[in-house]
């Protein structure tokens, strides 16, 4: 009962002077309200930044074959066949920390539309979720292939910026066909400009297909060991790229007869669906160690490594890029954690100045109540806990007028903003924490009175 009838005095001794009490809670909800619009806008712009490094590739993992040896010389990454496309669904299946999922399947050759020819650094092979995995699903015109075009390798592709100023000169090139190692595609959509990587590499100068109809069609053999050496590429740029001659030989006939012991020691061949790596979109930066560890462990049972034995896979993330988007992130952190205290520090020195002078206004009062029985802690528990009401009400006040000032930003500036609940429950917190701290010491000096000097106070 004594906590609330200290409560009920704090109350009265507040609203005995409104005004007073409105221009000191004014520096909290400036104070506050500055936090929430700044947090808000500041989580905004970095939601922003974070799309725009992702997709430059900052949350993208490349798994790659393993190596082989022979004699003690390794033939370096991708030289032996272990990935299949049926490792990227159980990835894309298995692991939660995993966003999206790619196999792909390398080449390189020339294309070719009526007169005009052109080199791409790569030619991807892919499924539909390669777009989202690169962040590339906003397309510039026509349409992404579909799941059943990988299944029926169709011969469909999508070029990129480079590919359609080269070729294309301008014209739209929806719904025509270039020439890939003599094999039609029938462009169904243009990709956005990305522009160049890290490293200086054009993105833009790709096309993507279906990696069935590009292993199948077009390389015809894992693509890691024939088709991404430099003198495949350069056979590819000095041939004839003719429709007139299908097939490379037909001197000693297209079918050639096996003898009955050759066709029994060459049964059928079965065909092997591997692919050069597989493209991983991580769910966010953070989760990139925990989605290694889990494509590891599902790789190495699916491959039936036993343990203590090597992998035979590489995983690499991009390292720079996510340092970089650390230290942007941070550095933003940091900004609006100085701006919001010096806010609050601002808004508390306030409070405790007009505390310090309605400490100094109510001295016969604190005098009188001292003289009928009143302790110090019942005089300092007064002037606290008309300090934190006094800090409630501005925190929330400016919680409103905070968010007002974020919707006034996005609506008529036209900035990122992104809610934020953390804020607002920390914008509560620290205002109550301001009015403990910064109305302390008055409340500390009014208990600290002398009843009889407090009474003859003129």
């Amino acid at each position: 009962m004594k906590f609330f009838r200290t409560l009920y005095t704090a109350f009265r001794a507040l609203f005995r002077n409104p005004m007073r009490a409105g221009l000191t809670t004014l520096g909290i909800i400036i104070g506050v309200a500055a936090v929430i619009a700044m947090m808000e806008i500041g989580q905004g712009s970095s939601s922003n930044i974070q799309k725009t490094i992702a997709s430059m590739g900052a949350n993208n993992l490349l798994v790659l074959p393993g190596a082989a040896a022979s004699g003690g010389l390794s033939f370096g990454s991708g030289s032996v066949m272990s990935l299949t496309p049926e490792d990227a669904d159980a990835i894309a299946r298995e692991c939660s920390a995993v966003r999206s999922v790619a196999p792909v399947v390398r080449a390189r050759s020339q294309i070719v539309y009526g007169n005009r020819n052109w080199i791409p650094p790569s030619i991807y092979g892919t499924t539909p979720e390669f777009l989202d995995v690169r962040e590339w699903t906003n397309l510039t015109d026509g349409s992404a292939f579909t799941d059943r075009d990988v299944r029926n390798s169709s011969k469909v592709c999508l070029i990129g910026q480079t590919i359609l100023r080269e070729l294309f000169l301008g014209e739209s090139p929806i719904g025509k066909e270039i020439r890939i190692q003599n094999v039609s595609f029938r462009v169904v959509g243009v990709l956005s400009s990305k522009g160049a990587n890290m490293v200086g590499m054009d993105q833009d100068d790709i096309v993507i297909a279906p990696w069935t109809t590009i292993k199948y069609r077009v390389s015809g053999s894992t693509t890691a060991n024939t088709a991404q050496s430099n003198a495949a590429a350069a056979a590819a740029s000095t041939a004839i790229n003719s429709l007139n001659q299908i097939y490379p030989s037909t001197q000693l006939g297209l079918y050639p007869t096996q003898s009955a012991t050759q066709a029994a020691d060459t049964p059928q061949p079965v065909r092997f669906s591997n692919v050069d790596q597989i493209m991983v979109a991580a769910a966010t930066t953070k989760e990139i160690p925990l989605a290694i560890r889990q494509m590891s462990s599902l790789l190495r049972e699916r491959h039936r490594i036993h343990a203590g034995a090597g992998d035979d896979f590489n995983i690499r993330d991009m390292t720079e890029m996510t340092k970089t988007l650390a230290q942007i992130t941070t550095l933003v952190s940091q900004l609006l954690f100085c701006v919001a205290l010096i806010s609050l520090v601002v808004g508390g020195v306030g409070i405790m100045n007009i505390m310090l002078v309605s400490v100094t206004e109510r001295t016969r009062e604190i005098g009188l109540r001292m003289a009928v029985g009143a302790r110090g802690r019942d005089i300092l528990w007064q002037f606290l806990i008309e300090a934190i009401v006094l800090c409630l009400i501005g925190g929330l006040l400016g919680i409103v007028l905070g968010k007002l000032a974020s919707w006034a930003v996005t609506y008529f500036l036209h900035w990122p903003t992104l809610a934020s609940l953390p804020a607002v429950f920390f914008a509560v917190l620290v205002s109550a924490s301001v009015g403990i701290i910064f109305g302390f010491y008055p409340a500390w000096k009014a208990s600290r009175l002398d009843p009889i000097e407090a009474l003859r106070y003129e």
